[in-house]
């Protein structure tokens, strides 16, 4: 050991504050805008910058030991008086490696599931909505890797609240710098009070010039051992860079001991910027009313349940009678007061070890609730039966099922009657084809017409079946699924026209029935007893028989009224195998409009609303809730 003297201990304290020329303290420059931070982690540190700092007064050529953290141990010696601190540099075997970080099953199955939704939404939502969730992650892998046997508290608090005057009672030695300059703190400082943290320090961004041990005392030791603490700048500082430091530092620590005095204890900045953000992280935090001091008489008791209303209507849960919330003292870092009681608290709270997995437990919180609105919502989601049907339905009719089937059963009666009719009226039908032409522009126009009216209704039935498939979603999951449906239309119309044509009418004629060679033998034999009868009367007229009027006249009798009952009858026996081989068609077409428009439209709507559903089950599993949520 090497002891500095008190010329070397002002020279250290002058780092911060430096002489002008009329003799007036002035802020050194790189300390106040943090460039010696900055150039403390870029360039490394050899013999010759610790010699020009005065920090260091030990032969170099001595190389046999190494530093131990690059911590700089501060005790107060035996024979030291009570003015000057003789700081002492302490010289290990080597750094130490601490046991990582663990986490429990239940919080790895949230990280688990955190990393898993985020990779599902990616496609879906915009990199600013997941930026938190991908920095939860990414600060709860990093802290895992890091040792769990340390817990990192950060003091913060605002310009002249005596956050640096606490974090020395708490070391036990004046390690921050305190005075009535502001602000005094320009850059974070860290305190361990043990072995091994060197990694977590480092992750802060904090060099080893700025790193300390405290005053050497076994029960101190023992009752904190596995604190770092960490001294911040003001966070209302007017220096935006103090700023940027207290928000990038808190984004890190384990805990968080905020303190306030009397004064601003209700400042709005630290309720509106702070502490209200941080409400679902009160099982981390200290909030401590310092400078009781100067409050008088009964006046501690009225401010402390002023402050516990603040932090109520914060939504800051408070740690009282035994429930998990934020602890909240009272105490006095000028005079000691209570600042015994914190330190208990404190040893206490880090003997736990929990602090790092309750701090990633209340990010992964705040990271779902801010992406609630992309993932829950207050209704039942998805597609019904009825909506399918009706989409089907509405398919159909776009196709003309109804009309097809109509069609199908009317050839199929054509087809009865022309085998089943008379000769004479089959004759007539013929001639009328033949003479009426069936084109012409006003067909074809209505034809067009009908067309246009078709594909209407296709993208009228795919705009209502997106509408009711996405109502109720959260907007960027409602709109994929339009995506998905609009996608789906395009070219549906003419798929349906081409269905149309292969699933309407079989090619050739309707099949026969059993029954139909009997009819048409029937009728034809009606049809020969008129020409048998005829001709029967004819060669009676002609001489070539004898005259007998009554067979032939019966007979023709018989052949004219027995035809058209014969038709007849075929006629009403045709319409029940007319009517089913109509419903055939019609089903036919049915099916085949529906299966297009499943293919088309209904299964990418349906991914969609499997992948939300996917997305909402991991949704449910990062709040601990193994049924999802709506």
């Amino acid at each position: 050991m090497t002891a500095v003297t008190d010329e070397d201990q002002t020279d250290h304290a002058q780092d911060a504050v430096s002489e002008d020329q009329d003799g007036m303290p002035v802020e050194d420059e790189a300390v106040e805008t943090g460039d010696a931070v900055d150039r403390a982690e870029d360039e490394p540190e050899g013999p010759g910058d610790e010699h020009a700092r005065g920090e260091d007064r030990t032969d170099p050529s001595d190389s046999s030991d190494t530093w131990d953290d690059g911590l700089i141990a501060r005790r107060v010696t035996d024979t030291a008086t009570a003015e000057p601190v003789v700081v002492v540099e302490t010289r290990g075997s080597g750094a130490q490696i601490a046991a990582p970080l663990a986490y429990d099953g239940p919080l790895r199955s949230r990280l688990d599931a955190l990393r898993e939704l985020v990779g599902l939404s990616r496609t879906r939502l915009d990199s600013r909505t997941l930026a938190e969730a991908g920095r939860v992650l990414d600060e709860a892998a990093a802290r895992r890797r890091l040792s769990g046997q340390h817990t990192v508290v950060a003091i913060a608090g605002a310009t002249g609240s005596g956050k640096s005057q606490l974090f020395n009672a708490l070391a036990g030695v004046t390690i921050s710098e305190t005075g009535v300059r502001r602000p005094t703190t320009a850059a974070p400082i860290a305190c361990s009070w043990s072995d091994g943290a060197a990694s977590l320090i480092e992750r802060l961004g904090i060099p080893p010039r700025l790193r300390r041990r405290p005053v050497q005392n076994a029960e101190m030791e023992a009752q904190l051992r596995g604190l770092v603490l960490v001294d911040l700048p003001d966070h209302d500082s007017a220096a935006v860079q103090h700023r940027e430091h207290v928000d990038r530092i808190l984004d890190l620590v384990d805990a968080v001991i905020w303190v306030v005095d009397p004064e601003k204890y209700a400042d709005a900045v630290l309720h509106e910027r702070y502490l209200r953000p941080m409400a679902g992280h009160a099982e981390i935090m200290f909030v401590v009313l310092n400078q009781i001091d100067r409050l008088p008489g009964e006046a501690t008791e009225q401010v402390l349940d002023d402050l516990r209303r603040l932090l109520d209507e914060d939504g800051i849960a408070l740690g009282e009678y035994g429930e998990p919330g934020a602890t909240v003292l009272a105490l006095s870092a000028l005079t000691g007061d209570g600042v015994g009681e914190l330190r208990e608290t404190l040893g206490q709270f880090v003997t736990e070890r929990g602090a790092p997995a309750r701090r990633i437990s209340a990010d992964v919180d705040a990271a779902a609730w801010r992406l609630r609105p992309v993932y829950a919502t207050g209704r039942r989601t998805g597609l019904s039966e009825e909506a399918r049907d009706e989409f089907a339905e509405r398919l159909a009719d776009a196709v003309g099922a109804t009309a097809a089937g109509e069609a199908a059963e009317r050839a199929w009666l054509r087809n009865a009657n022309r085998a089943c009719g008379t000769p004479w009226l089959r004759l007539w039908r013929w001639y009328q084809d033949r003479v009426e032409s069936p084109t012409g522009r006003l067909p074809l126009r209505a034809q067009a017409d009908e067309e246009a009216t078709a594909r209407q209704r296709v993208e009228q039935a795919v705009r209502t079946v997106a509408d009711r498939a996405s109502a109720g979603l959260p907007v960027p999951w409602a709109q994929a699924v339009r995506e998905a449906a609009a996608r789906g239309s395009q070219g549906l119309p003419e798929a349906l026209d081409e269905l149309a044509a292969r699933a309407g009418l079989p090619p050739g004629r309707p099949p026969r029935p059993g029954w139909w060679p009997a009819a048409v033998f029937a009728q034809a034999s009606m049809t020969l007893l008129q020409i048998v009868g005829g001709l029967w009367l004819v060669g009676q007229i002609a001489g070539f028989l004898a005259p007998n009027l009554g067979v032939p006249v019966l007979l023709m009798v018989i052949g004219i009224i027995g035809g058209p009952l014969v038709e007849w009858g075929c006629r009403m026996a045709a319409r029940g195998p007319a009517r089913r081989y109509g419903m055939e068609a019609e089903r036919r077409l049915r099916e085949a409009a529906a299966g297009c428009g499943r293919a088309r439209v209904l299964d990418p709507v349906a991914a969609e609303l499997l992948r939300y559903r996917e997305v909402r089950e991991q949704y449910g599993r990062v709040l601990g809730v193994e049924a999802g949520v709506r």
